[in-house]
């Protein structure tokens, strides 16, 4: 008998206990051990219940999702059956839950008769965020035992939901809150199951309640959740799914769900989204260092350096963990307004209730502030995010060189300067990196960590895991103008900017974005992130930009220097009045003026034209930032470019992207665009990486590089 599970017998009750920590993923061996131990069980004279239970901090993580691809999930015994032999055995059976319990897992306990769980357990369905949908029966047995509305939603959404949320609509039989040890208590629970005759309770024998659902309950549904699941191919299966058990009976409605899951399965939005959750744990996996031989240091008190919209967002990340926050500035009314500004980003995550009022004041009690560089003397972590100029950011340095103590961690914020460039003025380059946090910092999850020359193993190593306590997901780069993600998405830039130079509309290009999956339009995005900002963040390219090619970039500098700037100033590849925009055919004016001026043809621009001209550079550009090692792993750059600048998740990254259609593609387009367009031979020569790769037949998950810095 496996180990996978351990067995054991108590009172006439049968323990089955799940042995695969750390989260019980239900790969083959464990389905197969839950299977033997559940027929010993059932064959046992001596045994009248039986008990699911976990030995791991959470009950069960649910299905191993690697073996969707080497082919294990559909070895025998498969999970749907699994959870068919737990709802038909003869005896009673009871669900444990102890943690967290998501997916396969939840699936397990759903076919269980009885449910009891610790209050700080969860249930959860987020098979849609892995482009799938529950696959053992979940979208069948869940909207019977709980009703369509709960069912659709945690299926929808993927979120997890809490025990007393459960218990009231029927998914959770008892929350256990005495102080017995919980394994007693369910054993306990069953046995008082026993002695009052309770019955088995089988999903088949039940049907799904629509009495009180709206005639077009579901069309409404799907409405509502549409500007969520934009271009999403699951969530529209998981609600077919639901419908189906509304019609059908239990068995019918398994085997629509495993069509449907097998579309899914199927579908480029299943490999993409499951590569992107592969490539989140494969990010903090530094090649050369060994996490167990290499201390990390202790981070008890972190310093910001501005308090502006980022300062303030970042020194947010550290108070919500508990960390101790100093947040200078050098003027006092601009301090306090930051200061301002963070209480009120916490009142409002209070209303909303996600805070307790007594939460917003503990972090507020954290958090220091000071006009005296003299009082980051004891800090082990200093960020410095103030205006990005190199000039700027190497004075901060000096000061901060000669005020911290020993073994401080001197971290920049900056989102394209030379970060070695930055360590060279201080006396310790070992101890300097840049984090680079994205905007807003204390919302979004990506944190570029740059990777300077001399910067030591430990302070790298210590600031992954620090990242990952404050609940981000750090990438380590190397050093070079934007890293990973700016320098990748310049041609996104320079492409937008050259067509509506050409003769496209700002509208068109959103659209042709938006329908592609990105959350906005590059017009759109440049104005929301300011015109002048964006002008002035290249202003020190001038060599690598307007010398080679004049056109680069004309309408956006034609813009700035009319003083349009964007939404800031209710003008830019828009007009703006209040939060609603229109277009601007002032904007297509200038283009044929700028156009004239510089000997560009206006034409008419397809779609496709627009749409290739802007996503294949970038990854053209990726692929010259996987062969010179400023990332680790092409997996790392989709997690920024998906993470930080919103390329399609269910496209799973430009790197996967590409794989997915082919490298010859996308080989062939940049060839394409190389011979025809006036400027072609500067800005469509394909990255040798991709030639090499596309004439071997290869992708870029098959290259290995040697990682930042060389």
């Amino acid at each position: 008998m496996t180990d996978a599970t351990q067995y054991q017998v108590r009172d006439q009750v049968a323990v089955i206990t799940l042995a695969q920590p750390p989260i019980n993923g239900l790969g083959l061996e464990l389905r197969k051990s839950i299977l033997a131990n559940l027929e010993r069980a059932c064959a046992d004279d001596s045994v009248e219940a039986i008990v699911l239970a976990s030995s791991s901090k959470l009950f069960c993580g649910g299905a191993d999702i690697s073996e969707f691809a080497t082919g294990g999930a559909t070895t025998a015994p498969i999970l749907p059956q699994v959870c068919e032999a737990l709802e038909g055995a003869p005896k009673l059976v009871i669900a444990a839950i102890n943690g967290m319990a998501l997916g396969g897992g939840c699936e397990l306990t759903l076919a269980c008769d009885y449910r009891i769980a610790l209050p700080a357990a969860k249930l959860g369905l987020p098979e849609v965020n892995l482009g799938l949908l529950p696959g053992a029966g979940g979208t069948q047995r869940m909207p019977r035992i709980a009703g369509v509305p709960l069912a659709l939603e945690m299926i929808t959404s993927g979120r997890p939901y809490s025990v007393k949320q459960l218990a009231e609509t029927g998914v959770i039989d008892r929350i256990h809150t005495g102080p017995e040890e919980f394994l007693d208590a369910a054993i306990a629970y069953a046995q008082e199951l026993l002695s009052s005759s309770a019955a088995k309770r089988s999903c088949a024998d039940k049907r799904v309640d629509t009495s009180e659902l709206p005639e077009n309950y579901f069309t409404e549904f799907r409405a509502a959740i549409a500007p969520k699941t934009r271009g999403l191919f699951a969530p529209e299966r998981c609600i077919q799914a639901v419908e189906a058990a509304c019609k059908l009976p239990l068995k019918e409605g398994i085997q629509k769900e495993a069509e449907l899951f097998m579309e899914c399965l199927a579908s480029p939005q299943a490999r993409a989204q499951q590569h992107l959750f592969f490539a989140e744990r494969t990010v903090s996996k530094i090649p050369g260092i060994n996490p167990k031989a290499t201390p990390v240091r202790e981070i008890n008190k972190v310093a910001v350096i501005g308090s502006g919209t980022m300062g303030g967002g970042i020194a947010m990340n550290f108070l919500n963990v508990g960390i101790p926050t100093v947040i200078l500035d050098l003027n006092d009314e601009t301090l306090e307004r930051g200061v301002s500004v963070i209480r009120k980003n916490y009142e409002s995550t209070a209303k909303k209730g996600r805070l307790t009022t007594e939460q917003v004041e503990q972090r507020m009690a954290l958090l220091e502030s000071t006009t005296d560089y003299a009082d980051l003397a004891d800090v082990d972590l200093v960020i410095e995010a103030v205006f990005e100029r190199m000039d700027i950011k190497q004075t901060v340095f000096k000061t901060l060189d000669q005020i911290c103590k020993p073994g401080a961690i001197l971290a920049t914020n900056t989102s394209t300067l030379d970060v070695n460039e930055i360590a060279r003025v201080t006396s310790r380059p070992q101890d300097v990196l840049g984090l680079h946090f994205f905007s807003p910092a204390n919302v979004m999850r990506l944190l570029e960590i740059v990777r300077a020359d001399q910067t030591g193993n430990d302070v790298l190593l210590t600031t992954v895991k620090l990242a990952q306590v404050i609940k981000k997901v750090p990438v380590v780069s190397g050093v070079c103008w934007g890293f990973i993600g700016n320098r990748a998405t310049e041609p996104y830039f320079r492409e937008s900017m050259a067509a509506i130079l050409e003769g496209a509309t700002p509208a068109q290009i959103d659209k042709v974005h938006t329908d592609f999956g990105m959350p906005m339009g590059l017009p759109s995005v440049v104005d929301l992130a300011g015109i002048d900002i964006v002008v002035q963040t290249r202003a020190d390219r001038k060599a690598q930009t307007i010398d080679l090619d004049p056109t680069y970039g004309a309408i956006s500098h034609k813009l700035f220097e009319l003083g349009r700037y964007g939404q800031k100033s209710g003008r830019g590849m828009y007009i703006y009045e209040g939060r609603n925009k229109r277009e601007d055919p002032e904007v297509m004016q200038l283009a044929a003026q700028a156009a004239e001026e510089l000997g560009v043809e206006q034409r008419t621009l397809s779609d496709q034209e627009i749409l290739e001209r802007t996503i294949y550079p970038i990854i053209n550009e990726c692929a010259r930032i996987l062969e010179e090692g400023i990332a680790y792993r092409s997996s790392d750059i989709d997690i920024v470019l998906a993470y930080g600048f919103g390329f399609p998740v269910y496209r799973g990254g430009p790197m996967q992207y590409a794989d997915e259609i082919g490298l010859d593609t996308v080989l062939a387009g940049l060839n394409k665009y190389r011979e025809s367009l006036r400027n072609g031979e500067i800005w469509f020569k394909p990255a040798p990486l991709l030639v090499k790769l596309a004439a071997e037949g290869k992708k870029f998950k098959d290259y290995s590089p040697s990682g930042p810095c060389g």
